[in-house]
Protein backbone atom coordinates (compact mmCIF):
# COMPACT_ATOMS: atom_id res chain seq x y z
CA UNK A 1 0.00 0.00 0.00
CA UNK A 2 1.52 2.96 -1.26
CA UNK A 3 2.39 5.98 0.90
CA UNK A 4 0.09 8.10 -1.20
CA UNK A 5 -3.00 6.18 -0.12
CA UNK A 6 -2.78 7.46 3.29
CA UNK A 7 -4.89 10.83 3.70
CA UNK A 8 -3.36 11.94 7.43
CA UNK A 9 -1.88 15.33 6.94
CA UNK A 10 0.61 14.64 10.27
CA UNK A 11 1.08 17.69 13.01
CA UNK A 12 3.45 15.98 15.51
CA UNK A 13 3.77 17.17 18.85
CA UNK A 14 5.72 15.24 21.47
CA UNK A 15 4.48 17.37 23.90
CA UNK A 16 0.91 15.59 24.17
CA UNK A 17 2.26 12.29 24.45
CA UNK A 18 4.39 13.16 27.59
CA UNK A 19 1.31 14.45 28.74
CA UNK A 20 -0.20 11.52 28.35
CA UNK A 21 2.20 9.30 29.93
CA UNK A 22 2.60 11.48 32.93
CA UNK A 23 -1.48 11.47 33.11
CA UNK A 24 -1.91 15.46 32.98
CA UNK A 25 -5.31 15.58 33.49
CA UNK A 26 -8.20 15.26 31.22
CA UNK A 27 -7.03 13.51 27.94
CA UNK A 28 -7.88 15.65 24.82
CA UNK A 29 -6.26 13.94 22.28
CA UNK A 30 -4.99 10.11 21.83
CA UNK A 31 -1.26 9.78 21.13
CA UNK A 32 -0.77 6.83 19.18
CA UNK A 33 2.48 4.70 19.97
CA UNK A 34 4.49 1.48 18.89
CA UNK A 35 7.67 -0.49 20.34
CA UNK A 36 8.12 -1.17 16.71
CA UNK A 37 7.10 -2.20 13.47
CA UNK A 38 8.90 -4.86 11.63
CA UNK A 39 11.45 -3.84 8.82
CA UNK A 40 8.92 -5.81 6.00
CA UNK A 41 5.91 -3.93 7.13
CA UNK A 42 7.37 0.17 7.04
CA UNK A 43 8.53 -1.05 3.32
CA UNK A 44 4.82 -2.38 2.32
CA UNK A 45 3.29 0.63 3.26
CA UNK A 46 5.98 2.61 1.52
CA UNK A 47 6.02 0.16 -1.57
CA UNK A 48 9.80 0.40 -1.19
CA UNK A 49 12.24 -2.70 -0.37
CA UNK A 50 13.67 -3.27 3.01
CA UNK A 51 17.44 -1.73 2.78
CA UNK A 52 19.13 -3.31 5.67
CA UNK A 53 19.72 -6.83 7.18
CA UNK A 54 19.96 -7.99 10.65
CA UNK A 55 23.95 -8.58 9.33
CA UNK A 56 23.54 -4.99 7.56
CA UNK A 57 23.64 -3.38 11.00
CA UNK A 58 27.38 -1.94 11.14
CA UNK A 59 27.01 -0.49 7.55
CA UNK A 60 26.27 3.10 8.36
CA UNK A 61 25.17 3.75 4.65
CA UNK A 62 22.03 0.77 4.79
CA UNK A 63 21.92 1.97 8.00
CA UNK A 64 20.46 5.56 7.31
CA UNK A 65 18.67 4.44 4.24
CA UNK A 66 16.88 2.17 7.26
CA UNK A 67 16.32 5.07 9.73
CA UNK A 68 15.17 7.26 6.58
CA UNK A 69 12.11 4.48 6.06
CA UNK A 70 11.09 4.27 9.61
CA UNK A 71 11.05 8.01 9.96
CA UNK A 72 8.85 8.81 6.92
CA UNK A 73 7.00 5.91 7.82
CA UNK A 74 5.83 7.09 11.51
CA UNK A 75 5.62 10.69 10.38
CA UNK A 76 2.98 9.74 7.86
CA UNK A 77 1.00 8.15 10.24
CA UNK A 78 0.66 10.35 12.61
CA UNK A 79 2.98 9.13 15.33
CA UNK A 80 4.59 11.83 17.83
CA UNK A 81 7.86 9.93 19.23
CA UNK A 82 10.39 7.06 17.21
CA UNK A 83 11.41 4.80 19.62
CA UNK A 84 15.20 3.14 18.53
CA UNK A 85 18.71 2.46 20.43
CA UNK A 86 21.96 2.13 19.72
CA UNK A 87 23.64 -0.43 18.04
CA UNK A 88 25.31 -2.84 21.32
CA UNK A 89 25.76 -6.33 20.58
CA UNK A 90 26.53 -9.12 23.33
CA UNK A 91 28.18 -11.64 21.31
CA UNK A 92 27.52 -15.19 20.38
CA UNK A 93 23.55 -15.55 21.91
CA UNK A 94 22.56 -18.92 20.60
CA UNK A 95 19.54 -18.67 18.25
CA UNK A 96 17.58 -21.31 16.08
CA UNK A 97 16.04 -20.56 12.43
CA UNK A 98 13.30 -21.45 10.71
CA UNK A 99 11.37 -20.88 7.15
CA UNK A 100 9.14 -17.38 8.07
CA UNK A 101 5.53 -18.00 6.46
CA UNK A 102 4.52 -14.49 7.47
CA UNK A 103 2.39 -12.55 5.15
CA UNK A 104 5.74 -10.47 4.48
CA UNK A 105 8.10 -12.79 4.90
CA UNK A 106 11.85 -12.57 5.69
CA UNK A 107 12.85 -15.61 4.44
CA UNK A 108 13.75 -17.15 7.77
CA UNK A 109 12.79 -16.55 11.71
CA UNK A 110 15.23 -16.48 14.30
CA UNK A 111 14.38 -17.30 18.27
CA UNK A 112 16.73 -17.83 21.29
CA UNK A 113 17.26 -20.87 21.86
CA UNK A 114 16.26 -21.82 25.41
CA UNK A 115 18.15 -24.57 26.55
CA UNK A 116 21.45 -23.51 26.99
CA UNK A 117 23.76 -20.56 26.09
CA UNK A 118 27.09 -19.03 25.85
CA UNK A 119 27.44 -19.04 30.07
CA UNK A 120 27.22 -22.29 31.78
CA UNK A 121 29.77 -21.63 34.34
CA UNK A 122 32.32 -19.69 36.08
CA UNK A 123 35.24 -20.38 33.16
CA UNK A 124 32.46 -19.42 30.69
CA UNK A 125 32.05 -16.33 32.20
CA UNK A 126 35.88 -15.70 32.58
CA UNK A 127 35.99 -16.21 28.90
CA UNK A 128 32.88 -14.60 27.36
CA UNK A 129 33.98 -11.55 25.10
CA UNK A 130 32.02 -9.22 27.20
CA UNK A 131 30.81 -5.37 25.69
CA UNK A 132 31.55 -2.65 26.94
CA UNK A 133 29.54 0.67 27.11
CA UNK A 134 31.97 2.22 25.02
CA UNK A 135 31.62 -0.18 22.92
CA UNK A 136 28.32 0.91 21.69
CA UNK A 137 27.59 2.72 18.88
CA UNK A 138 24.58 5.64 18.80
CA UNK A 139 25.13 6.66 15.36
CA UNK A 140 20.92 5.57 14.59
CA UNK A 141 20.20 8.14 17.56
CA UNK A 142 22.64 10.86 16.31
CA UNK A 143 20.88 10.07 12.74
CA UNK A 144 17.34 10.24 13.55
CA UNK A 145 17.87 13.03 15.79
CA UNK A 146 19.78 15.15 12.91
CA UNK A 147 16.30 14.15 10.47
CA UNK A 148 13.39 13.95 12.27
CA UNK A 149 10.62 16.58 11.42
CA UNK A 150 9.81 19.01 13.75
CA UNK A 151 7.65 18.30 16.57
CA UNK A 152 8.57 14.15 16.93
CA UNK A 153 10.75 12.59 19.52
CA UNK A 154 12.76 9.48 20.37
CA UNK A 155 12.72 7.16 23.20
CA UNK A 156 15.46 5.78 23.49
CA UNK A 157 15.07 1.71 23.12
CA UNK A 158 17.13 -0.13 26.43
CA UNK A 159 18.18 -3.55 26.46
CA UNK A 160 16.41 -5.94 29.12
CA UNK A 161 17.96 -6.97 32.03
CA UNK A 162 16.35 -10.01 32.20
CA UNK A 163 16.49 -10.77 28.55
CA UNK A 164 20.13 -10.71 28.30
CA UNK A 165 20.92 -12.80 31.78
CA UNK A 166 18.81 -15.30 29.92
CA UNK A 167 19.67 -15.44 26.41
CA UNK A 168 23.79 -15.52 27.62
CA UNK A 169 22.80 -18.78 30.04
CA UNK A 170 19.89 -20.25 28.43
CA UNK A 171 16.56 -20.23 30.29
CA UNK A 172 17.58 -24.32 31.42
CA UNK A 173 20.59 -23.47 32.79
CA UNK A 174 19.58 -19.98 34.33
CA UNK A 175 16.89 -21.95 35.95
CA UNK A 176 19.11 -24.25 37.85
CA UNK A 177 22.16 -21.93 38.02
CA UNK A 178 19.51 -19.61 40.55
CA UNK A 179 19.75 -22.18 43.05
CA UNK A 180 22.86 -23.88 42.69
CA UNK A 181 25.13 -21.18 41.30
CA UNK A 182 23.25 -17.89 42.70
CA UNK A 183 26.74 -16.19 42.70
CA UNK A 184 27.30 -16.26 38.85
CA UNK A 185 24.06 -15.23 38.19
CA UNK A 186 24.57 -12.26 40.45
CA UNK A 187 27.85 -11.73 38.45
CA UNK A 188 26.38 -11.76 35.09
CA UNK A 189 23.48 -9.52 36.13
CA UNK A 190 26.36 -7.29 37.31
CA UNK A 191 28.39 -7.59 34.05
CA UNK A 192 25.17 -6.32 32.47
CA UNK A 193 24.71 -3.52 34.56
CA UNK A 194 27.92 -2.32 33.91
CA UNK A 195 27.14 -1.46 30.50
CA UNK A 196 23.52 -0.93 30.52
CA UNK A 197 23.55 1.42 32.86
CA UNK A 198 26.51 3.74 31.15
CA UNK A 199 24.30 3.43 28.13
CA UNK A 200 21.29 5.22 30.11
CA UNK A 201 23.25 8.21 30.99
CA UNK A 202 24.46 8.93 27.49
CA UNK A 203 20.83 8.52 25.97
CA UNK A 204 19.12 10.31 28.31
CA UNK A 205 21.78 13.54 27.03
CA UNK A 206 21.09 13.11 23.59
CA UNK A 207 19.48 15.71 21.21
CA UNK A 208 15.59 14.80 20.81
CA UNK A 209 15.40 11.68 23.32
CA UNK A 210 12.63 12.44 25.31
CA UNK A 211 12.04 9.10 27.33
CA UNK A 212 13.50 5.66 27.89
CA UNK A 213 11.82 2.50 27.12
CA UNK A 214 13.16 -0.85 28.00
CA UNK A 215 11.91 -3.65 26.77
CA UNK A 216 12.28 -6.77 29.33
CA UNK A 217 10.14 -9.77 28.97
CA UNK A 218 10.04 -11.32 32.27
CA UNK A 219 6.68 -13.58 31.72
CA UNK A 220 4.46 -16.32 29.78
CA UNK A 221 0.99 -16.69 29.72
CA UNK A 222 0.08 -17.17 33.36
CA UNK A 223 3.22 -16.11 35.76
CA UNK A 224 6.43 -14.59 35.44
CA UNK A 225 9.33 -17.27 33.90
CA UNK A 226 11.08 -17.03 37.60
CA UNK A 227 9.90 -16.02 40.61
CA UNK A 228 9.35 -12.74 41.75
CA UNK A 229 11.85 -13.45 44.87
CA UNK A 230 14.43 -13.80 41.60
CA UNK A 231 13.43 -10.89 39.72
CA UNK A 232 13.21 -8.47 43.05
CA UNK A 233 16.98 -10.32 43.80
CA UNK A 234 18.44 -9.54 40.42
CA UNK A 235 16.64 -7.63 37.84
CA UNK A 236 14.59 -5.05 39.38
CA UNK A 237 17.23 -3.41 41.28
CA UNK A 238 19.05 -2.54 38.17
CA UNK A 239 15.72 -1.66 36.78
CA UNK A 240 15.20 1.16 39.49
CA UNK A 241 18.75 2.33 38.67
CA UNK A 242 17.96 3.29 35.24
CA UNK A 243 14.48 4.39 35.70
CA UNK A 244 16.15 7.01 38.20
CA UNK A 245 18.67 8.14 35.75
CA UNK A 246 15.58 9.03 32.84
CA UNK A 247 13.83 10.44 36.22
CA UNK A 248 16.72 12.61 37.18
CA UNK A 249 16.64 13.92 33.78
CA UNK A 250 13.30 14.49 33.77
CA UNK A 251 12.13 11.90 31.45
CA UNK A 252 9.66 9.28 31.61
CA UNK A 253 10.55 5.52 31.91
CA UNK A 254 8.46 3.30 30.34
CA UNK A 255 8.79 -0.63 30.84
CA UNK A 256 7.62 -3.26 28.41
CA UNK A 257 7.11 -6.80 29.22
CA UNK A 258 4.95 -9.54 28.08
CA UNK A 259 3.28 -12.51 29.99
CA UNK A 260 1.23 -12.10 33.48
CA UNK A 261 3.03 -9.62 35.16
CA UNK A 262 0.34 -9.51 37.96
CA UNK A 263 2.39 -10.99 40.99
CA UNK A 264 5.32 -8.19 40.62
CA UNK A 265 3.01 -5.26 38.75
CA UNK A 266 2.95 -3.45 42.65
CA UNK A 267 6.86 -3.87 42.38
CA UNK A 268 7.07 -2.14 39.02
CA UNK A 269 4.94 0.58 40.24
CA UNK A 270 5.98 1.35 44.10
CA UNK A 271 9.86 0.20 43.62
CA UNK A 272 11.33 0.40 40.15
CA UNK A 273 8.71 3.41 39.52
CA UNK A 274 7.90 2.76 36.22
CA UNK A 275 5.45 5.34 34.69
CA UNK A 276 4.28 3.70 31.62
CA UNK A 277 2.99 0.32 30.75
CA UNK A 278 2.87 -1.30 27.59
CA UNK A 279 2.61 -5.12 25.96
CA UNK A 280 -0.93 -6.79 26.88
CA UNK A 281 -2.77 -9.84 25.41
CA UNK A 282 -6.20 -10.43 25.64
CA UNK A 283 -5.90 -13.58 26.97
CA UNK A 284 -4.10 -12.89 30.30
CA UNK A 285 -5.67 -9.57 30.58
CA UNK A 286 -7.56 -7.34 28.06
CA UNK A 287 -6.40 -3.87 27.80
CA UNK A 288 -9.55 -2.03 29.99
CA UNK A 289 -9.45 -4.32 32.71
CA UNK A 290 -5.74 -3.32 33.33
CA UNK A 291 -6.46 0.07 33.03
CA UNK A 292 -9.83 0.02 35.02
CA UNK A 293 -7.03 -1.37 38.03
CA UNK A 294 -4.11 0.79 37.45
CA UNK A 295 -4.31 3.46 35.05
CA UNK A 296 -4.58 6.04 38.06
CA UNK A 297 -0.95 4.87 38.21
CA UNK A 298 0.50 4.35 35.60
CA UNK A 299 0.15 5.22 31.90
CA UNK A 300 -1.07 2.37 29.34
CA UNK A 301 0.06 2.04 26.06
CA UNK A 302 -1.46 -0.40 23.63
CA UNK A 303 -3.57 -3.36 24.05
CA UNK A 304 -4.91 -3.98 20.57
CA UNK A 305 -4.77 -7.66 20.53
CA UNK A 306 -1.19 -8.69 18.25
CA UNK A 307 -3.55 -12.39 17.28
CA UNK A 308 -6.26 -9.91 16.49
CA UNK A 309 -4.46 -7.98 14.09
CA UNK A 310 -2.80 -10.72 12.35
CA UNK A 311 -5.66 -13.42 12.14
CA UNK A 312 -8.77 -10.70 12.27
CA UNK A 313 -10.84 -9.48 9.87
CA UNK A 314 -10.56 -5.60 9.44
CA UNK A 315 -14.11 -5.12 11.14
CA UNK A 316 -13.18 -6.48 14.35
CA UNK A 317 -10.14 -4.56 14.68
CA UNK A 318 -12.11 -1.88 13.95
CA UNK A 319 -14.56 -2.67 16.44
CA UNK A 320 -12.33 -3.75 19.24
CA UNK A 321 -10.14 -0.34 18.93
CA UNK A 322 -13.15 1.51 19.24
CA UNK A 323 -14.01 -0.55 22.29
CA UNK A 324 -10.42 0.01 24.00
CA UNK A 325 -10.68 3.71 23.29
CA UNK A 326 -14.27 3.89 24.51
CA UNK A 327 -12.99 2.17 27.77
CA UNK A 328 -10.10 4.02 28.05
CA UNK A 329 -9.07 7.19 26.36
CA UNK A 330 -11.23 10.03 28.23
CA UNK A 331 -9.73 8.38 31.60
CA UNK A 332 -6.42 10.14 30.55
CA UNK A 333 -3.33 8.15 30.34
CA UNK A 334 -3.93 5.99 27.72
CA UNK A 335 -1.78 5.73 24.34
CA UNK A 336 -2.84 3.82 21.14
CA UNK A 337 -0.93 0.83 19.86
CA UNK A 338 -0.80 -2.72 19.35
CA UNK A 339 -0.47 -5.24 22.09
CA UNK A 340 3.14 -5.80 21.62
CA UNK A 341 4.14 -4.52 18.01
CA UNK A 342 3.69 -4.06 14.51
CA UNK A 343 4.99 -8.04 12.89
CA UNK A 344 5.35 -8.72 9.60
CA UNK A 345 2.46 -11.30 10.26
CA UNK A 346 0.19 -8.39 10.06
CA UNK A 347 -1.84 -7.62 7.58
CA UNK A 348 -1.06 -3.74 6.70
CA UNK A 349 -4.59 -3.54 6.16
CA UNK A 350 -5.46 -4.20 9.88
CA UNK A 351 -2.82 -2.18 11.59
CA UNK A 352 -4.00 1.20 9.21
CA UNK A 353 -7.74 0.31 10.52
CA UNK A 354 -6.41 0.48 13.95
CA UNK A 355 -4.56 3.43 13.38
CA UNK A 356 -7.74 5.39 11.37
CA UNK A 357 -10.09 4.44 13.87
CA UNK A 358 -7.77 6.55 16.68
CA UNK A 359 -7.64 9.63 14.04
CA UNK A 360 -11.36 9.38 14.01
CA UNK A 361 -11.72 9.08 17.32
CA UNK A 362 -9.14 12.38 18.23
CA UNK A 363 -11.26 14.28 15.45
CA UNK A 364 -14.32 13.34 17.02
CA UNK A 365 -13.64 14.48 20.47
CA UNK A 366 -11.69 17.40 19.78
CA UNK A 367 -14.70 18.54 17.62
CA UNK A 368 -16.93 18.38 20.57
CA UNK A 369 -14.30 20.44 22.76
Amino acid sequence: MPIQYWNLKPAPDFTRLIRSLQIQGNQEFVPFLELFADPEIIAAFLDESVPLSTNDRPNHAKLEASINQKIRFWHALGYDAICDGPVLDFPGILSLESVDTAVYSRSTRKWVNEKSGQITCWADFEHYPWPRAQNADFFPLEYMAAHLPSGMGILAMVSGIYELLSWLMGFETLCFALYKQPDLVGAICERIKDVIVPVTQTLVQMDRVIGIWLGDDLGYRTSTFISPKHLRQYIFPIHKEIAEIAHKNNMPYLFHSCGCMKLIMEDLITDVKIDAKHSFEDVIEPVEVFYSRYGKRVAVIGGIDVDLLSRGTEDQVRRRTREVLDSCAQGGGYILGSGNSITNYTPLKNFLAMVDEGRKFNEIHQGAL
